[in-house]
Order: structure tokens, then sequence, then C-alpha cells
């Protein structure tokens, strides 16, 4: 499984360890990634996706997953959010 957020793509980056003495060394900066199950209000359904803390905040800031996925663009997503997107799109039409 990849490391990185399925909704913000923020994935590893790289930088030094420095020591006291100043030697540097590589290293990896991991994204703060949890599983969390989030509810699309349209489709009245749950999806489990593994984010980020901070696409997490914001999802919530933004105002749930499906105003999220609105404004999103397609290159930082996933397969499977995308699929998501493109589902909520199709039931926002239908509706409409």
């Amino acid at each position: 499984m990849s490391r990185v957020c399925e909704l913000t793509g923020k994935g590893p980056m790289t930088g030094n360890n420095v020591s006291h003495a100043n030697n540097k060394t590589r290293r990896r900066f991991l994204p703060n990634l949890n599983e969390i199950t989030l509810i699309s209000d349209v489709l009245g359904q749950s999806f489990k996706l593994r984010i980020s803390a901070a696409g997490l905040r914001s999802v919530d800031h933004r105002g749930g997953l499906d105003a999220f996925l609105a404004k999103a663009k397609d290159d930082d997503l996933s397969s499977k959010a995308l699929k998501i997107k493109k589902e909520i799109a199709k039931a926002q039409a239908a509706a409409a």
C-alpha cells in the first residue's frame, strides 16, 4: 500500500537528519495517513479512504466529502476517489 493521501495526493518528502556534530544523513518525512470512513450525503453511502490528517481537515472545511470532491483536481485524486467523484456527479445530475 503506497503512502499517499487518496484525496490530496500528499506523499513522502525527503530531507536530512542533522546531528549535533552537523553530520547530515538522508531521511523520509511520511504523511500522517489514517483510514477514515467518510459519508456521501448525495449517495447516502459510506466510503473507506486512506487520507492524511490535513486532508481530513480540508474535507471538514469545505463542508463534507461531496463538496470537497466537487472542487478537487482530478490529478490529485486516487482512482478510488475519482470513481466516487463521478458517481456523485452522476447522482446530482439525475436529481436535478
